[in-house]
């Protein structure tokens, strides 16, 4: 089951038309990498908890060797890997060289099985973070009213990344909601909501 909320966001490609609502989801809990592997080998009960670990490790070790060879690395229903470079332009062509190229970052594509999952999941609405904060935070202290706007404007000066009310993750990875599609209504490919810098 995965947990959404629903936030406006201005379309960033025609800044005169009317923030449109878009869904966002909220990430429930964060697997640690040894409960992902020890998923794993309950699922896999041939290999132990410590071969899982260590095949992961290895594979880990064997993609940035390949990468780092400038080699594209196809990792079956995972999903692809390569790498782009970030560099300094230069005038001319002539004087670029290696030393203007200031990032090597690792692409990568998900594969079939990862691709488009809306048609296995099932969808829970929920109130955003915000709300859930500030009805937490009234019910501490005896209160009846959620003053939802005070909430927000509250999040917005605490740093939040979010200026529309709704939960938006900052962390490496899950980033917030990109809206996409100009004045036709448009989707939104918002990342997971999860426990960083949640404004809402």
């Amino acid at each position: 089951m995965i947990n959404y909320s629903v936030y406006k966001q201005p379309n960033p490609a025609d800044e005169t038309a009317e923030p449109k609502a878009y869904a966002k989801a909220q990430m429930t809990e964060l697997i640690p990498f040894d409960a992902l592997v020890n998923h794993l080998a309950d699922h896999n009960g041939v290999f132990s908890r410590g071969t899982v670990k260590g095949v992961i490790a290895d594979a880990c070790s064997c993609i940035v060797e390949m990468l780092l060879d400038g080699k594209k690395v196809q990792f079956g229903e995972l999903g692809d890997f390569w790498i782009s470079l970030s560099s300094n332009g230069t005038d001319t062509i002539e004087s670029f060289t290696s030393k203007n190229i200031k990032a090597v970052n690792i692409i990568f594509t998900p594969g079939e099985d990862f691709e488009n999952l809306v048609g296995r999941a099932k969808f829970n609405l929920v109130s955003s973070r915000v709300a859930q904060a500030a009805t937490l935070k009234v019910e501490k202290t005896g209160g009846t009213v959620v003053d939802l706007e005070a909430a927000r404007l509250a999040a917005k000066q605490n740093g939040s990344s979010n200026t529309n009310g709704s939960g938006t993750n900052t962390n490496g990875g899950e980033t917030g909601g990109n809206n996409q599609g100009g004045n036709s209504g448009g989707s939104n490919n918002g990342g997971g909501d999860g426990e960083n810098n949640d404004s809402e």
